[in-house]
């Protein structure tokens, strides 16, 4: 049907069927700011209209409700191209992040202030009940309504939006806005669903019911007679290559134990079958007309099942080594069963055992754990054990791939846009040159898009049918057919003096891999290899092992493995405090590491070889622990005036690392243009957590150059130079260094060039702004522009580009504390967070707004993981809460009523400009400071996660 209505002030005529969703009819029509991150289940927020006046979810509203109405949405904020004072004000406290319903929210926020010109705390945080926030947390958002209402009063901001650091730099540790930010709120069409045409084919997936099976056979005939099916994908007719989705080193420290499709099922959702059709509708009418037939077998959901005598195995195929085979690898595979079982490959020893559902193990310790135990006055033994989780990206995993000129072109929300291509290559079996891999914005990773988990089949579908195919996850199989947070068993066995002295400290982790084993061994090592190096405790050990079972895949989350070690660690040191009739802030001041403390651990607490020993560096824990304890009145007993309410207080030290020193690696070129300006192409691939922003900033502080001058290309593979990616913390170090690098040896260049050009000793000559080189001695002046243009001329010596590579053995660690009040309901169970403190040593916080944002959204992200957040598993190991509501993601509502983020200054050596890794670290302290204030607050002890009231109530004795 045709319909009129007015969109934006301007009289629109659309087209769509009468039932069509008006969101799709709105998206298609070009106003992309209105996307679905919830498949229609109204949880997130992102397709947020406003509706004759009022705001509307527009995937609720058929199209043909939309004849006569008045619409808006995001695009209609702004003023020809200048964002309007509500959009101007979210750049600039710093909440416009991974932003892909960040458009949606400027127009909440906007509709507010236009209803309520001087809206409350209590009117901010109701209006944006309806939108799901995971990437900035919420905080800064009440922020950003008063940086607006400041802007509309008195033309400018007048609130401190952060602090600022280093006053000899311009924009180093001052808030400035991303460089992106006006495109990422205003709706620009920048993610990938954005580039794809309408003739692209789409992909759907059928997905197995089974937890494990064998496929007898499959049976595709009928499907590909519709009319509109270009191929059906299945283990019989791809290659028989076997990889991994795990976008880390290589080789990697993952075993290769998949293919495209497998002729083994290892979990409900597994690929069974490709489909590459016209419409979505032949797609699915497609894969009810193929016909499986399943062999079930025998499966293993949680770690005690997998490691039991005689459990089902879930790889049980032949193992190949590619380095550092044993000596009995021949008779080990001659245990091996049915030939569908495919193969494991390992690219070096991992301490695996297939036979016993092993995927890796690793061992190690310092010291005489004997001796360390024996001259304790107390032990405590004790067990956490902590659940699976989903990251739950507003975007979903998504890819669009298509053939340009004989090569592979791959549009990609990545956080790895080499391991893409390397990845791809190796599926394809085509060479990385004739594979393109372009990363568009990421509308939320938190690690997930760390793992190949599209684009593997996604370019392969387009690469052998020569179409061009676009793949997105629904919400649904972003829970059952992702990478989720490993499931951990924590045990830990901690021995102590009176004094609080720990002399002996002991870490047994066993961690669930899941059916595949992306980052099976980094994952988990973490758990150990950032919380043991806290402590400077002479004996220390560690034993860990890592299962595969029949649950939905595991792999990269923020924080990887560290969040549930030091869930462990940490109330584990509470509880031995608490038997020893120690203060805990006494025992934690006493037992951590200070700067220049040898860390004698980290010799085997590497990734598959040795780790690296190093000393301490720059370290603010102290002052995290002092400052936090001050702010939440550490040993003042907080009492409510209802007797039900029980309140109590706990906090934890953290830390993490920033980027894997010895293995990561990033490149940069800073090429200086024609007029002046200068391009710097990255390899980083910036996740919304502002990289592209610290790379312009680098410029700026070297060239003296205006940042409207600077552009930043980055994670495109054809034009940028390599990066191993976005992970393990890596941005801001390796990536920011390498830029820095690059912009320093592009001053190299410009001052050797204009040395022959103004005909002075390099020496004399110095860069200024606004981008110029000017003598010291005889005051003469060049602008860049000038010594550009006379470089290219015909008897030029050429364009000046310069190339900064950085990698580095040495360790830059950011530490810090966070805090917890909550009050504990004794009668309901009911656990509320009423304060959170994060205080972070991030070294020099280069965007300090956006640093403090992050750690907001971490933290809320690991208040949800403590409290609420669980996928649930039926018998048959399917998830039967596959979507956002039934989850239980942390909203508004959730946040914590006293909520703060604390940068804590300290330089760091080796950082750029001084600076460390701010944003996973902030996963780390929700779940021990919220376990150790439940103790304090009612005396049980909470060994599991999510700390519900059910379990709460259990340990009462109340149920």
């Amino acid at each position: 049907m045709e319909l009129k209505c007015k969109i934006n002030g301007e009289e629109v005529t659309l087209r769509a069927e009468p039932t069509a969703r008006l969101r799709d009819v709105l998206y298609r029509a070009g106003y992309r700011s209105v996307r679905d991150s919830d498949d229609a289940e109204g949880f997130a927020g992102s397709d947020t209209i406003v509706f004759n006046g009022k705001l509307k979810y527009a995937n609720f509203i058929l199209f043909y409700q939309a004849e006569g109405t008045e619409i808006r949405t995001a695009e209609g904020l702004l003023n020809g191209r200048e964002l309007n004072n509500v959009q101007k004000a979210m750049v600039a406290a710093g909440i416009v992040q991974s932003a892909y319903n960040a458009p949606a929210a400027a127009l909440i926020l906007t509709w507010l202030l236009e209803q309520k010109p001087n809206p409350t705390r209590e009117e901010i945080k109701d209006v944006l009940t309806s939108i799901f926030i995971r990437d900035a947390g919420y905080e800064h958002y009440y922020l950003a309504v008063k940086l607006a209402t400041e802007l509309r009063d008195f033309g400018e901001f007048r609130s401190e939006i952060a602090p600022t650091f280093r006053p000899s730099l311009e924009v180093v540790g001052k808030p400035c806005g991303k460089i992106d930010g006006a495109a990422l709120v205003s709706g620009e069409p920048v993610f990938v669903e954005d580039k794809v045409p309408e003739n692209a084919w789409c992909l759907h997936v059928l997905r197995s019911p089974f937890a494990s099976a064998y496929i007898k056979s499959i049976d595709t005939s009928e499907a590909e007679k519709l009319p509109g099916v270009a191929a059906i994908l299945t283990a019989y007719n791809t290659p028989e290559t076997h990889y991994m989705q795990a976008g880390q080193g290589n080789p990697e420290p993952s075993p290769h134990d998949r293919r495209l499709f497998n002729r083994k099922v290892r979990h409900v959702g597994d690929r069974v079958a490709g489909i590459i059709a016209r419409t979505p509708a032949i797609a699915d009418q497609a894969a009810a007309l193929i016909k499986v037939e399943y062999e079930p077998q025998g499966a293993v959901y949680t770690v005690e099942e997998a490691m039991a005598e005689g459990a089902p195995l879930v790889h049980n195929g032949e193992v190949i080594y590619n380095a550092g085979a044993p000596a009995d690898l021949a008779e080990y595979n001659k245990l091996a069963g049915d030939e569908r079982e495919g193969k494991v490959v390992y690219q070096f020893p991992l301490g695996a055992d297939i036979h016993k559902n092993i995927a890796a193990s690793n061992k190690g310790g310092i010291g005489d754990m004997e001796k360390g135990f024996a001259e304790a006055d107390a032990i405590v033994e004790r067990t956490y054990q902590t659940s699976q989780i989903q990251h739950t990206p507003l975007e979903p995993h998504v890819c669009y791939a298509h053939i340009e000129g004989g090569r592979l072109v791959l549009n990609c929300a990545t956080q790895v846009p080499y391991h893409v291509r390397r990845i791809v290559s190796w599926v394809c079996g085509i060479p990385e040159n004739k594979i393109h891999v372009i990363k568009e914005r990421v509308g939320g990773g938190y690690g997930s898009k760390q793992d190949i988990l599209v684009e593997d089949l996604t370019g392969y579908a387009a690469w052998v049918t020569g179409k061009p195919v676009y793949y997105r996850n629904t919400r649904a199989e972003e829970f059952y057919a992702n990478s989720t947070r490993h499931p951990m068993r924590v045990k830990v066995k901690m021995g102590g003096k009176k004094d609080g002295t720990i002399t002996a400290l002991f870490m047994e982790v066993c961690a669930n891999t899941g059916p595949f084993g992306n980052h099976c061994l980094t994952v988990p090592m973490n758990s150990c290899s950032k919380t043991l190096p806290l402590f400077a405790v002479d004996n220390m050990a560690y034993d860990l092992k890592v299962f595969y079972t029949n649950t939905p895949p595991a792999g990269a989350y923020q924080g990887y493995g560290t969040p549930k070690g030091t869930y462990g660690i940490m109330m584990a040191m509470a509880e031995l405090a608490d038997k020893l009739g120690v203060d805990y802030r006494t025992m934690v001041e006493k037992n951590h590491v200070s700067e220049g403390y040898m860390l004698e651990i980290l010799k085997g607490l590497g990734e598959g070889r040795e780790g690296n020993v190093v000393p301490v560096g720059s370290c603010g824990l102290d002052e995290a622990i002092a400052k936090g304890c001050d702010m939440i009145e550490w040993g003042k007993k907080e009492v409510s005036d209802d007797p039900d309410w029980k309140i109590g207080k706990g906090f934890a030290m953290i830390m993490q690392g920033s980027g894997l020193p010895g293995l990561d690696h990033a490149e940069a070129i800073a090429k200086l243009e024609t007029d002046g300006t200068v391009i710097l192409n990255s390899g980083g691939a910036d996740l919304g957590t502002g990289l592209d922003t610290i790379s312009a900033k680098a410029v700026k502080e070297v060239l003296k150059l205006p940042m409207e001058k600077i552009t930043v290309v980055s994670g495109d593979t054809d034009s940028c130079v390599f990066d191993t990616g976005a992970y393990a913390s890596s941005g801001t170090f390796f990536s920011g260094n390498a830029s820095l690098l690059a912009a320093k040896k592009l001053k190299e260049k410009i001052l050797a060039e204009a040395a022959l050009q103004m005909n002075e000793k390099v020496e004399d000559l110095d860069v200024r702004a606004p981008g110029e080189v000017y003598s010291k001695t005889s005051g003469k002046a060049l602008t860049y522009g000038e010594l550009s243009h006379a470089a290219i001329a015909g008897d030029g010596r050429g364009q000046m580009v310069a190339h900064g590579s950085y990698v580095t053995k040495a360790s830059s660690v950011p530490y810090g504390a966070h805090f917890a009040q909550v009050a504990v309901n004794v009668r309901t169970g009911e656990i509320k967070v009423q304060k959170f403190y994060a205080l972070q040593d991030a070294g020099t916080p280069i965007n300090p707004e956006i640093a403090l944002c992050q750690m907001y959204g971490a933290a809320m992200k690991s208040i949800g993981h403590t409290l609420y957040e669980d996928m649930k598993l039926d018998e048959n190991g399917k998830c039967i809460n596959a979507n956002l509501t039934d989850y239980g993601a942390p909203m508004i509502g959730e946040a914590p009523e006293d909520f703060k983020s604390m940068l804590i200054d300290v330089n760091d050596d080796f950082g750029p400009f001084g600076a460390k890794s701010i944003s996973e670290i902030a996963c780390n302290g929700a779940a021990p400071a919220i376990g150790i204030a439940i103790h304090d607050a009612c005396g049980v002890w909470m060994r599991s996660w999510p700390m519900t009231p059910e379990k709460l109530l259990h340990e009462l004795g109340r149920i």
